[in-house]
């Protein structure tokens, strides 16, 4: 299994809100695929993943706002 987390976005941004996931449970997604949209009071990122896979599971949900190095979904 391997979980994506939120990467590092920029020198001061520790935190993001999770606007819109890009993927569905059970679909597959290869390594560079991004599979959610997160946005700060500086810009909107896409987040991808590195890894090839099936989407198993979400552990965050939309709105919610999460810490860079947080995991956000899980790929296996």
């Amino acid at each position: 299994m391997y979980k994506v987390v939120l990467p590092e976005l920029g020198e001061g941004i520790h935190k993001a809100t999770l606007a819109c996931w890009h993927c569905q449970l059970g679909d597959n997604v290869c390594a560079g695929d991004e599979v959610a949209e997160v946005v700060t009071d500086k810009a909107t990122f896409n987040v991808a993943t590195e890894k090839a896979g099936i989407v198993r599971k979400f552990l965050v949900d939309e709105g919610e706002e999460l810490n860079v190095g947080e995991a956000l979904i899980v790929i296996a």
